[in-house]
């Protein structure tokens, strides 16, 4: 199973149960309602975020460079729309069954519902990355960059396609001469 996709499961399991906790506490408290939807989207939030943070903080150990380190935002990326498109449709089918779950349509809960799942999952989890990078990157020595090596990723590093070889580079002044002649 791929990170993603391990991720995606769990929280829009954990999504979906927000939801039902919603649904049964805002029928028992009617005029907190507002108050009952913060804390348990907070709760949600903590939850992606411990789990970024651990991310971070396993990718910083494994490499010490930073060129080198995993891309954890598609992965948190890929996981929050995969959480947000699967709660969604969970409970809007839940809801044919238990009519007091707060759901709309199944459209609403495949896009603006998904959305904001998937914008609270990323946001959240990338700043729980961010940190967790931060706190191994703030005690580690120094990382010595091997630039030699980066053939292995010609293909996909956006700098290779525009720089040019060690012997070839002009300056601008020189650039500007030759157009000039010519």
């Amino acid at each position: 199973m791929s990170n993603w996709l391990l991720r995606g499961l769990v929280f829009a399991a954990l999504m979906v149960i927000v939801r039902l906790l919603q649904g049964a506490m805002i029928n028992a408290w009617e005029t907190r309602a507002g108050l009952i939807s913060i804390i348990l989207v907070l709760l949600f939030a903590v939850a992606v975020f411990v789990w970024g943070l651990i991310d971070g903080r396993a990718d910083a150990r494994a490499n010490p460079d930073p060129d080198r380190r995993g891309d954890l935002a598609m992965t948190w990326l890929l996981a929050g729309l995969f959480a947000g498109i699967v709660s969604g449709a969970v409970a809007w089918f839940i809801s044919l069954f238990y009519k007091t779950l707060y759901v709309e349509g199944l459209i609403n809960e495949l896009t603006t519902f998904a959305a904001f799942t998937a914008l609270l999952v990323f946001l959240v989890a990338l700043l729980g990355v961010t940190l967790g990078r931060w706190v191994i990157d703030r005690n580690a020595p120094p990382v010595t960059r091997h630039r030699s090596g980066d053939d292995e990723r010609a293909d996909t590093d956006v700098f290779a396609a525009v720089s040019q070889p060690e012997g070839e580079q002009t300056s601008e002044l020189e650039t500007s001469e030759v157009r000039r002649d010519s």
